[in-house]
């Protein structure tokens, strides 16, 4: 089962990336990102894709601009996810043939990401959206839009998300924070890929 759960590792180092990364995929989720702005993360995208790029996907997270995605590409990152509505940054990403992920909150950067070639969308910050905003946007987004909730989105309200029209999730914080240990990256893990199949059963 391919869940569409996003495990967002921010400030993931590359000591520990490659037990992290397998514990995840241990767990059910084969999603992996690696926001730019964790240390050294490109070395991180590079050690996981390496060993586990056939298991899953992995890529990069505060891809800002066209080099941004151009060190993924080159690292073997297959997944490039923005906060913004980058149009240049999104046709580039497709042009290298990587999955596009970027951040929309209104129905105009909705729009924009999609007409670019985004394969989904990423709606970020969620709670400011809320649900009841989310299912009046995805009445009007084509039917076949990929979108994940991502910021103040977890095990207690994926029903409720699912519910006004998300596809999938993006977890940061809920999952793995800086020092957080395997084991406790993987207890997270299983609570949220329980949560996820339960809420989609």
């Amino acid at each position: 089962m391919t869940r569409k759960i996003i495990a967002i590792l921010r400030g993931v180092q590359p000591f520990e990336a490659h037990a992290i990364c397998a514990t995840l995929i241990e767990a059910g989720i084969t999603r992996i990102e690696v926001p730019l702005n964790s240390p050294e993360p490109l070395k991180s995208i590079a050690l996981m894709a390496d060993v586990f790029g056939d298991q899953a996907v992995i890529g990069a997270g505060t891809v800002l601009t066209v080099k941004d995605m151009t060190d993924v590409a080159v690292a073997g990152g297959k997944m490039i996810v923005s906060p913004d509505t980058n149009v240049d940054v999104i046709a580039a990403t497709k042009a290298a043939g990587l999955l596009s992920y970027p951040g929309a909150l209104t129905p105009t950067e909705c729009f924009a990401a999609l007409r670019a070639g985004a394969d989904g969308l990423k709606i970020f910050p969620s709670f400011l959206m809320g649900t009841e905003g989310l299912k009046a946007i995805s009445a009007v987004l084509p039917k076949c839009t990929e979108v994940y909730a991502v910021g103040g989105v977890g095990p207690k309200n994926f029903a409720d998300w699912l519910g006004a029209g998300a596809a999938g999730f993006g977890i940061g914080t809920g999952i793995y924070t800086p020092g957080l240990g395997v084991a406790e990256v993987r207890a997270r893990a299983d609570d949220i890929v329980a949560a996820y199949d339960a809420a989609n059963a």
